[in-house]
């Protein structure tokens, strides 16, 4: 059987494959899954899931600028999928989580916008009252498919 293979008893008392799971996890957030014990990204038969990512910086800083947050999220990102060998032509959809949306929605689109590309991957953006981290104002949760 794979590594990271998930199986369950069949209606006969056999067992059958249900999936195949592998956590996609860069260098530089190898600490996320040591110490949260959370995959980065998790690819499951293609279907890669990335943990939600923000605008904290690598070294641990919020800016009180929006837009660099965004910025900063959206490499995150990147970096994900491209330890899983993806882009963002790859992403399917995508929920975006706000702190103040009507105060940084302009920026998020113009974002937005150099990142993602055709066809387009769904998005719904949900305001919230706030995150783990102090100053953060945007999130990102991705769902993206490996091509085969």
């Amino acid at each position: 059987m794979k590594p990271g293979a998930v199986v369950e008893t069949a209606a006969n008392g056999g067992y059958h494959l249900v999936m195949n799971k592998r956590s996609i996890i860069p260098a530089e957030m190898q600490s996320i899954y040591d110490d949260w014990h959370m995959s980065p990204g998790l690819d499951c038969d293609g279907f890669v899931f990335l943990t939600g990512v923000n605008g904290v910086a690598s070294d641990g800083t919020v800016s009180v600028h929006a837009e660099e947050q965004i910025e900063i999220a959206f490499s995150h990102a990147e970096t994900v999928l491209a330890e899983g060998g993806m882009s963002f032509a790859d992403v399917l959809e995508v929920t975006s989580y706000h702190v103040g949306i009507r105060q940084h929605l302009d920026s998020f689109r113009k974002v937005w916008e150099r990142k993602v590309v055709e066809p387009y991957p769904a998005w719904t953006a949900i305001e919230v009252a706030g995150f783990a981290s102090e100053g953060v104002v945007v999130e990102l949760r991705i769902i993206a498919r490996r091509k085969p």
